[in-house]
C-alpha cells in the first residue's frame, strides 16, 4: 500500500465511522470504550483505594494516554485530508486550535506536565481533574452528540435572542423585587445582586428557597414572574426542539440522495 492510501485510509478509520466501515466502527468503539473507563477512574480517584487497585489504575492511564497521544498525532498528521482547500501547514494549524484538537491535548497533557516541570502537588490534582475532559472525545467517535453541536450551530440566533429576553427579564425583575423587599428583609435583599439569584432561581422554577419575599406585593410580584418564567424558559427549549427535527429531516433526505460505496472495493452499494 503507497503513502498516500495508507495516510488516506488512516484518516477514514479515525474520522467518525460510516456505516460500512466496520474497521473505522470498531475503532469508535475501542476509543469510547477506553474514554468511559478513564471517566469512570477520574470518579474512583476521589475515594480511599487499596495500593493494587491504584496501580493498576496507573497502568491503565499510561495505556490510555499513549493510545490517546498516538491519535493526537495522527489527527494532526491527517488534517491536510479534513481540509482538503488548505495546504498541509495551514490545515495542521488550523486543526491544533479546533475545539476537539484542544480537547484532545486537555485530555493527555495532565499525564506529561510532571515530568517537563516541576509542579506543586496542589496544582497536580488540579491537572489531574482535567482528565475528565476526556468524555468530550465521545463527541468525535458518535453523531448523536455531533448533532447536538449542529443544531446549537444553525439555532445560535434564535437562542441568544430567547436568551437575552430572559436576561432582561431576570435583571428588571431583581430591581423590582429590591425594591419592594429590601425595607422588610434588608439582611436578605441587601442589593440587587442578592435579588439577581432569587431572579434567576424563580424564573428557572429551580426554587431553592433561601431568598423568597414576605409582603405582600413582593409575593404577587414573584408569582408573576415565576409564571413568565415558566414561558420564557421553555422557549429555547421549543427552539432546540425544533432544531433536532429540522436536522434528522435532513438527515433523512441527504441519507436518501448520498451515493454510498464500499470502502473496501469502491463499488457503489445500492
Amino acid at each position: 500500500m503507497s503513502y498516500k492510501k495508507t495516510k488516506k485510509r488512516l484518516f477514514e478509520i479515525i474520522q467518525a465511522s460510516t456505516e460500512y466501515d466496520l474497521v473505522s466502527k470498531i475503532f469508535d468503539i475501542c476509543l469510547i470504550i477506553l474514554v468511559l473507563i478513564n471517566v469512570c477512574l477520574v470518579i474512583a480517584d476521589t475515594f480511599n483505594l487499596p495500593e493494587k487497585v491504584k496501580t493498576v489504575s496507573y497502568y491503565i492511564e499510561v495505556v490510555s494516554v499513549i493510545i490517546f497521544t498516538i491519535e493526537y498525532f495522527l489527527r494532526i498528521w491527517t488534517a491536510d485530508l479534513l481540509y482538503p482547500n488548505k495546504n498541509w501547514f495551514i490545515a495542521r494549524i488550523k486543526y491544533v486550535f479546533s475545539f476537539l484538537a484542544i480537547i484532545d491535548l486537555l485530555a493527555i497533557l495532565p499525564f506529561y506536565l510532571p515530568f517537563l516541570i516541576t509542579i506543586d502537588l496542589r496544582v497536580l490534582r488540579m491537572l489531574r481533574i482535567i482528565r475528565l475532559f476526556r468524555v468530550f472525545k465521545i463527541n468525535r467517535y458518535t453523531n448523536a452528540l455531533s448533532s447536538i453541536v449542529k443544531v446549537f450551530k444553525n439555532k445560535q440566533n434564535e437562542l441568544l435572542s430567547s436568551i437575552f429576553v430572559v436576561l432582561l427579564l431576570m435583571i428588571v425583575a431583581s430591581v423590582l423585587m429590591y425594591s419592594v423587599e429590601n425595607k422588610a428583609q434588608p439582611e436578605v435583599f441587601r442589593n440587587a445582586f442578592d435579588a439577581l439569584w432569587w431572579a434567576l432561581a424563580t424564573l428557572t422554577t429551580v426554587g431553592y428557597g433561601d431568598i423568597y419575599p414576605v409582603t405582600v406585593l413582593g409575593k404577587i410580584l414573584s408569582a408573576i414572574i415565576a409564571i413568565l418564567g415558566i414561558g420564557l424558559v421553555a422557549v429555547p427549549t421549543g427552539i432546540i426542539s425544533a432544531g433536532f427535527m429540522e436536522n434528522m429531516e435532513e438527515a433523512k433526505k441527504s441519507e436518501k440522495e448520498e451515493i454510498k460505496y464500499c470502502p473496501y472495493c469502491g463499488k457503489e452499494i445500492k
